[in-house]
């Protein structure tokens, strides 16, 4: 199937939905109104609370929300067939994700930039707030672990790539300084060197390995997750102008940029779908995903359709940087829907691959053997890209693959498919980063929030001593998981946490929506969590049995068991917390209708 059709009726449907649908929440349920003001003016503390432009913003959120999750569900998915896959990312996407992202980010403006944690508090009870301060770390560790591990095995022994990854920080700082220090306002030409200089250490990388100083840029996994970690520290305690805003504004435009050109190339190149439409894995046993398309498609491709982290995002870090409240389509209904468009060009990429070289790339030595398939070009390409490609599971490396063939299919480019392999590794690891510390960040601010009902000071963002112990204590907890886990049994647990955050930010903002007195437009959250709710809580318990269960006779109990620990205690606080919402719905519909 050629996948020029494809790109066309994804962008139709996404078009479509932001002019009407997504116009209709903005002007009858959120009600935007830019005579409010928002926290960035009324709390400005010039470190969290800043004011940030509309495109600025939009970059920002745009990176921190378009983490690993659309680039690599869409890719591990891709064990189910092609179909299954694209319809869920435009249907999750449309009627889903980005309204969650919209209502969510308009939710926090409106109640000082809190977070999803206190507008459960405030909007639900005091035990939801609890539960879900609970619940969110839990989720957001292992998020973090799963995002982290993603870029790891990417990098891991691969001088040219980590090279340039390590060149990103640096930039990003200078960008920073100079955006906001040195000449404010110079928005243009700052963002033109930032890109220069990050297309130069591109090229630069190619050099590295072999060269006097190409030992220190070869890790190992552990290493790696190390760096990672000490990395996500780092930017969480730091001022958002210095390190975090720029670095992920820069992102945004090389994830932006390499999506547009890639879309361009597809088109140009016209490249041929080689994975089936539907496989025999729909009915489970599959070498990357062990279970069945219901639930397992839903899960595994969570960003890109709906993502309960993107709330996290919304509600920490962009709702106290929102303008003007009329920014808040653009930025939640615009951004959302780019990354829906991100989740199909990968899974495009992924799918133009031949099936065997997809699961040799994918699956476990031991595993790829048990399919009996035999790989057609994946020698030649490890050839190409000066990297080995067998075995290199976790989805990063086949979607590098499978977008540097897209550009090395382009008129005089196909000598330069090392360059295109590493430059899509480099854009892997990017939206990968900008999760790690708007996320560490994020959580740092809940540990906060947490930690303030106990000591006060605690509640300060720009309180030091706060800021340094809680980031080590978030950067800690996910880098162990990071440390000791695998993709096989990490992302289908970071699926499930990550559904049920988004179910419980579906039913937060659909009780603000009815606390307002506005029940009669709570249908827009309540049909994608009718759906996300019950598919979500079936695949955690069908996880604990397929996936985790297993790794008790495999010889490691300890991690067994914890990991189904935090399946069952996430989704017992996500039954708590659907409670508790049902509840308040009912008390609010039982005044409205006394007399």
């Amino acid at each position: 199937m050629n996948a020029l059709p494809i790109i066309l009726i994804s962008l139709c449907c996404l078009a479509i939905a932001y002019r009407y649908y997504h116009a209709f929440i903005a002007s009858k349920v959120a009600v935007l109104d830019d005579e409010r003001k928002t926290p960035a003016h009324t709390c400005y503390d010039g470190q969290n609370f800043v004011p940030m432009r509309r495109w600025v913003l939009f970059g920002h959120h745009f990176a921190a929300i378009t983490g690993a999750g659309p680039l690599i569900g869409p890719v591990l998915a891709a064990q189910f067939g092609f179909l299954p896959g694209w319809l869920w990312i435009l249907v999750g996407v449309t009627l889903g994700g980005a309204v969650h992202d919209f209502m969510i980010l308009v939710a926090s403006v409106r109640r000082g930039g809190k977070s999803l944690v206190e507008i459960a508090r405030m909007e639900i009870g005091p035990l939801a707030g609890t539960v879900a301060s609970i619940a969110f770390l839990f989720i957001l560790v292992i998020s973090l672990a799963v995002m982290g591990l993603v870029v790891v095995n990417a990098l891991s022994e691969s001088a040219w790539a980590t090279f340039t990854i390590a060149m990103t920080i640096p930039i990003g700082l200078f960008m920073g300084f100079r955006l906001f220090k040195w000449r404010p306002g110079s928005t243009l030409s700052t963002t033109a060197m930032g890109v220069v200089a990050l297309l130069v250490s591109l090229v630069v990388g190619k050099f590295v390995p072999g060269s006097i100083i190409g030992k220190y840029f070869v890790f190992n996994h552990q290493q790696l997750s190390v760096i990672l970690a000490l990395y996500g520290f780092l930017a969480s305690v730091l001022p958002v102008w210095m390190l975090l805003c720029p670095r992920d504004y820069l992102s945004a435009f090389m994830k932006l940029g390499t999506i547009g050109l890639l879309a361009v190339a597809v088109m140009i190149v016209h490249p041929t779908l080689k994975m089936d439409l539907i496989t025999p894995f729909i009915h489970g046993g599959g070498p990357i995903i062990p279970g069945k398309i219901y639930p397992f498609c839903f899960i595994t491709i969570a960003c890109g359709a709906i993502s309960g982290f993107h709330a996290m995002v919304s509600s920490g870090t962009t709702s106290k940087m929102l303008d003007k409240e009329s920014d808040a389509r653009l930025i939640g209904f615009g951004a959302m829907l780019c990354e829906g468009f991100v989740a199909v060009i990968a899974l495009i990429a992924a799918c133009s691959l031949y099936p065997a070289d997809y699961f040799a790339i994918n699956a476990p030595a031991a595993k790829f053997a048990a399919l009996h398939m035999q790989t057609v070009n994946l020698d030649q390409l490890s050839l190409a890209v000066k990297e080995n490609l067998v075995g290199r599971t976790g989805g990063a490396v086949s979607l590098a693959v499978g977008i540097a063939q897209i550009f090395a299919g382009l008129p005089f480019m196909r000598q330069l498919i090392d360059y295109w392999y590493h430059f899509a590794i480099l854009f892997e690891a990017l939206f990968v980063l900008t999760v790690v510390d708007a996320g560490t960040r994020v959580t740092r601010f809940i540990f906060q929030e947490s930690l303030g009902k106990i000591y006060k000071p605690f509640e300060k963002t720009d309180w030091w001593p706060g800021a340094i112990l809680t980031s080590a204590l978030v950067a800690s907890l996910w880098g162990y998981f990071l440390y000791t886990g695998t993709i096989s049994v990490l992302w289908p647990l970071f699926g499930i946490a990550n559904q049920l955050l988004a179910s419980v930010a579906l039913a937060v903002g659909t009780t603000v929506i009815i606390n307002e007195g506005r029940a009669k437009y709570a249908w827009v959250l309540l049909v994608p969590l009718a759906f996300l709710g019950t598919t979500t809580m079936w695949a955690g318990i069908e996880n604990i049995s397929v996936n985790l269960v297993p790794m008790i006779a495999a010889g490691h109990p300890f991690q067994a068991y914890i990991n189904i620990s935090l399946d069952i205690a996430i989704m017992l606080c996500a039954v708590i917390i659907f409670a508790n919402a049902m509840l308040r719905w009912c008390k609010v519909g039982l005044s409205a209708i006394r007399p």
